[in-house]
């Protein structure tokens, strides 16, 4: 264990710093103004920091009791009495296992990557101090919900996300689009959050406690918990992109510059997250509801899946072709986690395959992290070479940029499910998994990835194949910072799937573990 060589009170202090680097590094790079590669370099060194800790904070959390580390922002008791009597609570907590580690690891991670990758990619753009500065805070938004044990800084991270979020997605604001999307963006993200706030609201008001783990002991199966369940379940899916939730996510990813469609990818599944932690822990002891809850989500996967697929096939614009191709992939993961919550109740299908389709489904979505990222920043490096968004305006371009096309195949064979890639690795257990409790979903996930394979095969060839067009031949391979960054996804990309089992043992069966620990996280309700 690494923590053991270190001094006891930094990595007792871990859950703090993780979230104080990168908020600090956000209000310094506005003093950066006239100095965009400073800005640039400092938003590097800062995520790359918030990436070591959060390898730091796995290691810590698999040596602490349990599995689990509770870190109090604040007063050592629960509340604040008034002096009217009235006890108010004034702390925040941040209870944090291998589900949360593992989304930790990924938001970090992929910042870090988008930082290195805007080094290049944006150097031309203006108010470079304010999109570095939005970058790190949709950091600590993203880390916020991943890491907190109280159901209102939830709401208060997912916000920060949000806003820090839309601002990005319509950064280049001499784009109408670009102003369009942001706009949407924002626009569900506000209804969403006013959804998660009314539920809050029932759930406060009923239980008088915003503690997860408190709230997760004692919630019943009463009218206004099925609707507060009902709100959070709704915002979480629209969140997480799932149809038919989904049209906001074509026009965010795809007007998003190509750095942020990668940390919109992670943005998304950090709602995800909020959605298993709502499902699993918070409800998790209402067996009676979860089979419901179940095939909702399988429903809704399913329905992501085929409709993802089909509409990104009549899609010209480059980006969001592959933003349909990501609503496709959230399927996948809502139907695998809608398994295990069908089975919930029955523990021989729970032990025989619902486990087994837990485990794929966080396998997919540490693999969809990584190659959707992949590709959004490959199609990102193709646009800012061609100037053109419009696949029917490319061609021949492996010829002027070999590397990109390259990087572009690795993530197009991933999301196709070919090995040796790691799509490969999560589908098939993905298919193995949801095969058992029906083999309609496992045929209706096989038949999505024919048609996402061969819609790639299609575009690869239109964008990279044949000859080069008049207005491409002075096009040119990315910068060296868009190179390293798209190699480092792609190398992750092979690993992963070259050995899955090494990703699963390390990752994904903690954070398993902990998602069907409902008494063990429980446990520190009355922390």
């Amino acid at each position: 264990m690494i923590v053991e060589y270190l001094p006891q009170q930094f990595v007792q202090n871990l859950p703090a710093l993780i979230i104080a680097i990168p908020l600090l590094g956000a209000f310094i790079a506005p003093l950066l103004k006239k100095h965009g590669r400073a800005a640039a370099g400092w938003t590097v060194a800062i995520t790359g920091v918030a990436f070591l800790l959060a390898i730091l904070l796995m290691d810590y959390v698999r040596a602490s009791q349990g599995g689990m580390v509770v870190y109090v922002f604040g007063a050592d008791s629960p509340g604040l009495t008034l002096p009217s009597g009235y006890t108010v609570p004034v702390r925040i907590m941040f209870q944090i296992d291998g589900l949360g580690v593992l989304m930790a690891f990924l938001c970090t991670l992929l910042p870090f990557l988008a930082a290195v990758y805007s080094v290049g990619f944006a150097r031309k753009e203006t108010g470079l101090e304010k999109y570095y500065a939005l970058m790190m805070l949709m950091t600590v938004g993203m880390l916020g919900m991943v890491l907190t044990g109280d159901i209102f800084n939830l709401f208060v991270f997912l916000e920060i996300n949000s806003i820090a979020g839309a601002a990005l997605v319509g950064f280049r604001n001499y784009r109408g689009e670009a102003a369009e999307a942001g706009f949407k963006y924002i626009a569900i993200s506000a209804f969403g959050a006013l959804m998660v706030l009314f539920s809050i609201g029932i759930l406060y008001g009923k239980y008088g406690n915003l503690n997860i783990a408190y709230l997760s002991g004692v919630i019943e199966y009463s009218r206004l918990d099925l609707i507060a369940l009902g709100l959070l379940l709704t915002t979480f899916a629209l969140k997480c992109g799932a149809a038919p939730m989904h049209h906001w996510v074509p026009d965010a990813y795809g007007e998003a510059p190509g750095s942020i469609s990668m940390m919109m990818v992670i943005s998304s599944l950090s709602s995800l997250y909020a959605l298993i932690r709502v499902c699993f822990i918070l409800f998790g002891g209402i067996v009676i509801s979860l089979p419901a809850v179940g095939w909702i989500l399988i429903i809704m996967g399913l329905i992501s899946m085929l409709l993802g697929a089909t509409m990104s096939l009549i899609q010209k614009d480059i980006k969001r072709f592959i933003g349909y191709q990501a609503v496709s992939q959230t399927g996948y993961m809502v139907m695998a986690i809608g398994v295990g919550l069908a089975v919930m109740g029955d523990p021989v299908a729970m032990q025989t395959y619902g486990r087994n389709a837990l485990t794929a489904g966080l396998f997919h979505l540490i693999n969809d992290a990584i190659y959707m990222g992949l590709l959004f920043l490959a199609a990102s490096a193709v646009i800012y070479a061609a100037r053109t968004r419009n696949m029917d305006e490319m061609g021949g371009l492996a010829r002027k940029m070999p590397y990109t096309a390259v990087f572009f195949l690795i993530g197009a064979a991933s999301i196709g499910g070919l090995p040796p890639f790691s799509g490969f690795a999560s589908k098939l257990l993905i298919y193995e998994s949801v095969f058992a409790f029906n083999p309609v979903l496992a045929v209706v996930a096989m038949v999505t990835s024919i048609i996402a394979l061969a819609a790639f095969a299609k575009q690869f060839a239109a964008v990279f194949l044949g000859p080069p067009l008049s207005n491409l031949k002075r096009v040119r391979e990315s910068p060296r910072s868009m190179l390293i960054a798209m190699a480092v996804v792609a190398f992750l990309t092979v690993l992963f799937g070259l050995y899955p089992q090494l990703v699963i043992d390390w990752l994904v069966r903690p954070a398993v573990e902990a998602m069907l620990n409902l008494a063990g996280y429980g446990a520190w309700g009355g922390a």
